[in-house]
């Protein structure tokens, strides 16, 4: 099994209630998928969107690590890293 970066790393998924591209609203647009950035928390669109708004909101901040906000998925990816994992919420 190949090692995880260090962004997964001891991960713990933070999901959103939110389920709607925050950007897509606010210009009137649609969306494909949802993601949710796990920094700051903030919803938005994937790249088969055509915002393609979490990509950009990565590129402006940084952050590297979201997860699906589409219900049961339950992966990550880190943009930073290229790499991707699966997860299972407990409880």
């Amino acid at each position: 099994m190949e090692a995880l970066c260090t962004h997964l790393q001891n991960f713990l998924p933070k999901p959103s209630d939110v389920h709607v591209c925050e950007e897509c609203v606010k210009m009137g647009g649609s969306w494909v998928h949802l993601r949710t950035c796990q920094t700051c928390g903030v919803t938005l669109c994937c790249n088969s969107s055509p915002g393609t708004h979490m990509t950009k909101h990565f590129q402006a901040t940084g952050h590297p690590v979201v997860i699906s906000a589409e219900p049961e998925e339950y992966w990550a990816y880190c943009y930073e890293d290229d790499a991707f994992m699966r997860y299972h919420l407990s409880g």
